[in-house]
């Protein structure tokens, strides 16, 4: 059995107390030789010691971890949320915990309780439950907290969010797609989490459809497979009358509706318009572009780890919410 080397062998080897080994560790010089500091550095070295992050923690109060939730790590929308986040925490000195729910309240909730026990500095969470009870014991145990990208609807006020402009960029687009004289509007949607940001999504197109007296239609992916959806959306699309556009609500459902545009023939904008959420810069490739609304989620990402390095930094928790804009990049698809 290999033995962990401790502090007092260090302390032994440059024969010094524990006290300046500690001292040094935690970077106090302060009126030591130069000479016992390099005695204590060399034994350092040679005995490739590195302390604990339990003794760490004891001596500083502080894990410099930080715990980060996401629905579903296998989506590109994730992990540039996660990239953006650790651009910002890494070069402060904090570690980063990075949790994948799949979707699912129960892994969700045992991952918080997970990062619990590893007592992390800080949480931030991509929800999938959308309400606050499964987050309520992350500020009764006074750890700082962000929600990113997706709401909870019954969120306290001041629990600090970041999110996009979900509701009003659809309720925008909305206005353009009967400008350009499309009379239904088809969204795609795919619901994997309880909560999600397709939710508000839904609700500004029903909303500027009313308005504007469109027909709104919506056909929901989840628990069905690409070949259902192929079978069901040159259907739906055959019964509306008039023009039609659809509308993907996130990036991986527009893979679904480009295969199944290959696979039965159709074309956009001939047989419809096309819009989706989201693309990651490759859907510039295909045809003339697809219309597009983005959001950046690496600045996202940056947006909530400042916020969260705040309240630790302050030691106060909750913060202000944060609505990004939600940018339109017009392609011939509409």
């Amino acid at each position: 059995m290999i033995e962990r080397v401790t502090i007092k062998d260090v302390a032994n080897k440059a024969g010094v107390s524990v006290t300046t080994v500690s001292r040094i560790i935690n970077g106090h010089y302060e009126k030591m030789r130069p000479a016992t500091r390099q005695k204590v550095e060399a034994a350092i070295k040679e005995l490739h010691f590195f302390p604990t992050a339990s003794a760490r923690r004891l001596r500083t109060r502080k894990s410099h971890t930080v715990g980060v939730l996401v629905g579903d790590i296998g989506n590109v929308f994730s992990t540039l949320l996660a990239k953006g986040i650790g651009d910002v925490l890494q070069p402060v000195g904090y570690d980063i915990v990075l949790m994948n729910t799949n979707n699912s309240l129960l892994s969700e909730k045992r991952s918080l309780e997970r990062l619990y026990e590893l007592q992390v500095d800080g949480i931030i969470v991509q929800p999938d439950s959308r309400y606050y009870k499964q987050f309520a014991s992350i500020v009764d145990r006074n750890i700082p907290l962000v929600v990113v990208d997706r709401e909870v609807d019954d969120l306290p006020a001041n629990i600090s969010m970041v999110t996009s402009a979900n509701c009003d960029a659809c309720y925008q687009v909305g206005r353009t797609i009967q400008q350009r004289g499309y009379d239904n509007i088809l969204a795609i949607s795919a619901h994997f989490a309880q909560a999600s940001g397709q939710i508000p999504r839904i609700s500004g197109l029903q909303s500027i459809a009313n308005e504007l007296g469109l027909s709104f239609h919506n056909i929901e992916t989840r628990g069905h497979d690409r070949q259902w959806l192929a079978d069901v959306f040159p259907q739906q699309l055959a019964r509306l009358r008039g023009r039609t556009a659809v509308i993907s609500l996130m990036g991986p459902v527009l893979f679904d509706i480009l295969s199944i545009c290959q696979q039965r023939h159709l074309n956009f904008p001939q047989d419809f318009g096309l819009i989706s959420f989201d693309d990651w810069s490759w859907s510039q490739y295909v045809s003339d572009g697809v219309y597009l609304l983005k959001q950046d989620m690496e600045l996202m990402g940056n947006i909530a780890a400042h916020q969260l390095l705040n309240q630790i930094q302050t030691r106060k928790c909750g913060g202000p919410t944060t609505i990004l804009p939600v940018n339109v990049v017009d392609r011939p698809s509409l």
